[in-house]
């Protein structure tokens, strides 16, 4: 039986947009100034996340998975993906502007790359002044309209851009073009996929003059060229009370702001749950196992969890899991 709550060792990644804000603002221990993410919870090959706490320090995700089953993911979780972990949760810092991209849907993605699509959301952690996101196109259009731009180096006149601030939230379609602007720190909670289209990269190139790859030909067949205002969040903040972000068939994220003392019972609930804290720090107790929480890090709680209590002065927590 697995009955406390998992910390894994963050999964860094250096990026050629990254800086150095998971270092400064999230205490990640590493030495460059160029880190773009932070995988915090991660099934995806070649970069599964270690557990860091526990008795089962040292194994690996898909280890625990196999070992526990549906007592750590939930039953339904485990009959659909097995020992494949659902969902990949990161911390992003965005120096400058990434990539314009898109992801592909469950079908494409399957039958191209026989992996699971990628739906997202965000939340914003940090932003400088008048930091911005792409997301999604300013009216809707047609392929030829789009080529047009892109060939002729003015996607950016059909983009849409939103400036945002910490707390604000987003919902990532599948087939909606988006990037992270320069000057955002943000989390992200998506499907298990690492699969991009890149359509433009700004014209950059990286230390020996080379321009990373981009997509086009792949991306017109995932591209949704219709503007719809379908990713805004918003939600409520009520304290010691889970108040709900997003929510679809692949994860729920709601806001968790916690003073003092909080029991969560998880007793219905046939899914893991995962905290991302986000301000802040804390005590998270489960059956006899206590596990400290801080602002930048993640924990999982499995899915046998009946009653997990929250301990802080003040925290503010996403949580997460599948329904």
């Amino acid at each position: 039986m697995i009955d406390y709550p998992i910390k894994f060792r963050p999964i860094l990644q250096d990026k050629i947009w990254g800086g150095d804000k998971l270092k400064k603002i999230f205490n990640k221990s590493t030495n460059s100034n160029s880190v773009g993410e932070s995988w915090e919870i991660s099934g995806v090959k070649d970069f599964v996340s270690v557990v860091c706490n526990g008795s089962e320090e040292g194994k690996t995700l898909t280890e625990i998975i196999a070992e526990f089953k549906g007592d750590l993911v939930g039953e339904k979780i485990y009959e659909k993906f097995g020992n494949d972990f659902p969902l990949l949760i990161k911390f992003i810092d965005a120096k400058t502007d990434l990539s314009v991209q898109l992801h592909p849907n469950d079908e494409l993605a399957k039958e191209r790359h026989d992996s699971f699509g990628k739906t997202e959301m965000w939340y914003i952690l940090q932003a400088d002044e008048k930091a911005r996101l792409n997301i999604g196109f300013k009216e809707t259009i047609s392929k030829e309209t789009y080529l047009d731009h892109l060939e002729n180096g003015k996607i950016t006149d059909i983009l849409n851009f939103e400036e945002v601030k910490k707390g604000d939230s987003v919902f990532i379609n599948t087939g909606k073009v988006h990037a992270i602007g320069a000057g955002v720190m943000l989390a992200e909670i998506q499907q298990t996929s690492d699969i991009t289209y890149r359509i433009y990269d700004w014209d950059r190139v990286d230390d020996q003059g080379n321009s990373r790859e981009l997509h086009t030909e792949q991306a017109l067949d995932a591209i949704d060229f219709e503007k719809k205002d379908d990713y805004q969040l918003s939600y409520t903040k009520v304290l010691n009370e889970s108040s709900e972000i997003a929510s679809c068939e692949y994860f729920t994220t709601n806001f968790l702001p916690v003073q003092g003392k909080l029991e969560k019972d998880y007793s219905a609930l046939d899914s893991f749950v995962i905290y991302m804290c986000v301000e802040g720090n804390g005590i998270i107790h489960l059956n006899d196992h206590m596990e400290t929480i801080a602002q930048g890090q993640s924990i999982l709680i499995p899915a046998n969890a009946e009653c997990v209590k929250i301990e802080a002065e003040n925290i503010e927590l996403l949580e997460v899991y599948i329904q």
